[in-house]
């Protein structure tokens, strides 16, 4: 199939919300200034879920095997989300606003026809990194959220994604995030617990392994 019958039969999204689109990157147009910013964040910002997922292990070490289950099991559960969406990506086919809306001002190069739109993987990670952190420190699930707003106002500002591709992250990641680390809360603590006792104890508790065996 040629790059221009892939990019036809692609679903065209600017008919759900291509206003509010071109609306948020008339904003980009008229702040220059804020463009470089925004572009280097939107692919850079993904490193602070990253850190602070491991800024909940680290606290995680001193809370035991439990809270040490759901610290490791955040990685894997946005792993999950992002792959739901992936394959959610390939089944819609959006054609990015890029194609479907050349005119509009993009701070960002257009990709490639089979990279599609819809829904939008950035926004994925930093959503399931959200619900991924609700079991495990509230306060770091809310910091995580204002970054998410950030990280989701960004793929729009440079062109990447139309809002409801943004919405529809949000909407598949929180409860894809929050139902894998709940599942793996759940089945999954046994084998931290049996690994807590090897070789792998420094990294999943902060006790040293005196102390534990004199507590008992």
């Amino acid at each position: 199939m040629t790059v221009a019958a892939t990019t036809h039969l692609a679903f065209d999204g600017s008919g759900v919300d291509g206003s509010l689109f071109t609306s948020i990157t008339d904003i980009a147009r008229d702040t220059k200034w804020l463009n470089t910013p925004m572009e280097v964040w939107t692919n850079l910002g993904l490193g602070v879920f990253a850190v602070l997922m491991v800024m909940g292990w680290w606290s995680a070490r001193r809370r035991g095997t439990e809270a040490m289950t759901v610290a490791l099991a955040a990685p894997v559960a946005v792993v999950t989300a992002f792959a739901a969406a992936e394959v959610l990506k390939k089944f819609v086919a959006e054609a990015r606003p890029c194609r479907s809306m050349p005119h509009a001002y993009l701070v960002d190069s257009c990709p490639a026809p089979s990279d599609y739109a819809f829904p939008s993987g950035h926004t994925t990670v930093a959503a399931a990194t959200v619900a991924a952190l609700f079991l495990l420190d509230r306060r770091l699930s809310a910091i995580a959220a204002v970054f998410a707003v950030v990280e989701g106002f960004s793929r729009v500002y440079v062109g990447d994604h139309y809002p409801h591709d943004v919405l529809a992250s949000a909407i598949l990641a929180l409860p894809v995030g929050y139902l894998t680390s709940l599942a793996l809360r759940r089945w999954a603590t046994p084998l931290v617990a049996a690994l807590n006792s090897g070789a792998l104890r420094p990294l999943l508790t902060a006790e040293p392994r005196a102390a534990a065996q004199h507590a008992r």
